[in-house]
């Protein structure tokens, strides 16, 4: 028998020859999962004339005064008021330590009996209630340090007070959430509150 004929091995075909692409020198080379930057949306003018309005905050409200601005007569008047006061006796009511029902320091009552030796001064009773224990006229309402207390209730009345002269006291049928606007409303225009439910701390 004839042996058989060997089959053809298959020619490998050349690859085509491709162009070689130009390369340009100042494109940098990209890794495969790298994304690439979006550009910036183009900003309005309007935008940059549109700026949000500054909220009020505690550094740009005014402070409130500790002590009011007093003229020189008023303060040597409040200092007479002092003196005044630590020189004014105990007015002590008539048989006030015998009853307790009368209370000795709860309120005053001029006696008035024919042979009273309170109301006729005698050396050994209490002293009665004269004009000539009391503070001058002008000093009169006035706090220790000189403000004048006006009762607020609402924050319309806030608008006329003068912050150098006047002092708020918030009256005490004032719930807490309507204090707490008062109080608010009050150091925003910078005047001093006598009896703040809040108290800032002093730096």
């Amino acid at each position: 028998m004839a042996d058989p004929e060997p089959a053809e091995k298959p020619v490998a075909k050349e690859p085509a020859a491709t162009k070689p692409t130009e390369k340009k020198s100042d494109a940098k080379a990209k890794s495969p999962g790298e994304k690439r930057p979006r550009r910036a949306a183009p900003k309005d003018e309007k935008d940059d004339d549109a700026k949000p309005e500054p909220k009020a905050s505690k550094k740009d409200a005014p402070k409130a005064p500790r002590r009011p601005t007093l003229d020189p007569a008023l303060s040597r008047l409040l200092s007479i008021r002092d003196e005044t006061d630590r020189r004014r006796p105990k007015f002590v009511r008539t048989a006030s330590h015998r009853y307790a029902r009368i209370g000795r320091w709860v309120s005053w009552r001029t006696p008035r009996g024919v042979q009273s030796k309170q109301r006729r001064h005698y050396g050994y009773r209490p002293v009665v209630v004269s004009i000539g224990f009391g503070s001058p006229r002008a000093t009169r309402g006035l706090t220790p340090t000189g403000f004048r207390p006006i009762l607020v209730r609402t924050t319309d009345i806030l608008a006329t007070l003068d912050p150098a002269r006047d002092a708020v006291l918030i009256a005490r049928t004032v719930g807490t959430r309507r204090r707490l606007v008062i109080e608010e409303a009050a150091r925003l225009r910078g005047l001093h509150v006598l009896n703040p439910i809040v108290r800032e701390r002093e730096e």
